[in-house]
């Protein structure tokens, strides 16, 4: 064997290392921004419960609460005029109707853009393993030669 062939076999790995590298971040991105629309369609539901307080008129509130694990249970709330909405980290803020309808349009907008950052990361991820797939064929191709083919029997 001739330096020539393990110098294309080391590329081929190099290449296939990277590819999975590349894949698993891939996966990541792509889980990153599922949990994102998670969080949107979380915010959308308060939106239309909110909204259907308002149509109400109704100051008290007869729901079912999430304990974990799909466990609920019957809350009475007696004065729904003001409701806690989860802002980040673990914080709670008060806020009225008002108040809680114009954080949720901003929240979703600042979370839909963010949404479109991981989509566009992940074509750019995608672009960059059919550059290197194109590459790995390349180097096949040139493995697969007659004269490679020779250097690899001698």
């Amino acid at each position: 064997m001739t330096s020539g062939t393990p110098g294309i076999n080391e590329k081929v790995l190099q290449y296939e290392t990277f590819i999975s590298e590349v894949l698993t971040y891939s996966k990541k991105v792509l889980e990153q921004r599922d949990a994102v629309y998670e969080k949107i369609a979380q915010y959308l539901q308060l939106k239309n419960t909110i909204q259907s307080i308002q149509e109400t008129d109704s100051k008290e509130l007869k729901t079912d609460v999430d304990l974990g694990c799909n466990f609920y249970v019957q809350a009475h709330v007696p004065d729904a005029s003001k409701i806690y909405v989860a802002v980040g980290y673990g914080f709670f803020v008060e806020l009225t109707h008002a108040e809680a309808l114009k954080f949720i349009e901003k929240k979703t907008n600042q979370l839909t853009e963010y949404t479109e950052v991981l989509t566009k990361d992940a074509a750019k991820i995608k672009a960059n393993i059919r550059m290197v797939l194109e590459g790995l064929r390349e180097l096949q191709g040139l493995k697969d030669l007659p004269e490679n083919r020779r250097r690899e029997e001698v």
